[in-house]
């Protein structure tokens, strides 16, 4: 079990996570963009973060449009592989219990949105979070709506998600569009969340598309208690803020799930992405370890905190 505080409910994780390229011809140049450090803010706190690549390369440190951290890399050397290696030491905290409902008069407050500029990042639709027919008739056959205090209509919409789809790894790409898993019913978790970021958006409600890690040995993809990079849903709530909701496990984001980025859809905040020159026919492996630890007991590694090289 997790190292926890019985008063508030702390958890620290230690996160490794490695990307391999393996190139069939030389790469002279590569320009990346890395979205791997954790959030850094309500519930969670980064007590450390490492970053480093094999060849050796320049990283800049930036924030993004939507607040992320990037690490840009820069190789200017050829090179037949490349690896990233992230590596984070993260406490993450959740309240004792989960909120009941909204505000009094939240649909109104939530009416009012649609007239202002401040949300439209996450109110208008995305490239792979936009409204279909498809999503059309998969609404009405399963009579999804906005019914009720919108907490409760944003929870039963994330378990009828859960149990409309099967969770089959590898049945769809990171650029598949939600059409994939409406016609097929089987998908992984960045489908779910597309799903449910395109139904709330058309409810009226900011969503947006979070990228992280999820701990737990029941949840689908997980194994052996260490899943993969998962993906989720944050909703703006009157009175609430910003709420997360896991439609691939069914239930509200907890001290499981550790924040690495937000964005509209998955194409804002894919973990690795850049260009390059040469390299041919690329092979692409990521492992990812993330395991609790008691107190401070990490690794002395660990303890050396990011710098961004100039």
């Amino acid at each position: 079990m997790p190292f926890t505080d019985a008063m508030t409910n702390s958890v620290r994780y230690q996160i490794e996570h490695i990307t391999k390229y393996r190139y069939d011809l030389p790469v002279r140049d590569c320009a990346m963009s890395l979205a791997l450090k954790p959030v850094e803010d309500r519930g969670q706190h980064v007590a450390r973060f490492r970053v480093e690549t094999e060849p050796a390369g320049s990283l800049f440190q930036v924030t993004d449009c939507f607040g992320n951290t990037r690490h840009l890399l820069h190789l200017h050397r050829e090179h037949l592989f490349l690896d990233i290696k992230a590596r984070s030491a993260v406490d993450t905290v959740s309240s004792e219990s989960p909120p009941e409902r909204c505000e009094d008069g939240a649909w109104d407050v939530i009416r009012g949105w649609r007239d202002s500029f401040h949300h439209w990042d996450f109110l208008d639709h995305s490239g792979l979070a936009r409204p279909s027919s498809s999503l059309e008739r998969f609404v009405r056959r399963n009579r999804m709506a906005p019914e009720g205090d919108p907490l409760a209509a944003l929870t039963r919409l994330c378990g009828l998600l859960f149990d409309c789809f099967e969770y089959v790894p590898g049945s769809t790409s990171i650029s598949s569009t939600i059409e994939h898993i409406l016609d097929t019913g089987r998908g992984v978790c960045q489908d779910y969340a597309h799903v449910m970021i395109a139904i709330a958006r058309t409810w009226g409600i900011p969503s947006r598309y979070v990228s992280g890690y999820l701990h737990d040995a029941t949840a689908r993809g997980a194994a052996g208690g260490v899943t993969t990079t998962h993906a989720w849903v944050e909703c703006l709530l009157p009175g609430l803020g910003w709420t997360g909701f896991d439609p691939t496990n069914s239930t509200l984001v907890d001290e499981r799930h550790v924040r690495v980025a937000v964005g509209r859809d998955y194409q804002d905040v894919s973990p690795t992405r850049g260009v390059l020159r040469g390299g041919g026919e690329i092979r692409i492996d990521v492992e990812v370890s993330m395991q609790p630890v008691p107190g401070d007991q990490t690794d002395p590694a660990d303890r050396i905190q990011e710098e961004p090289h100039q």
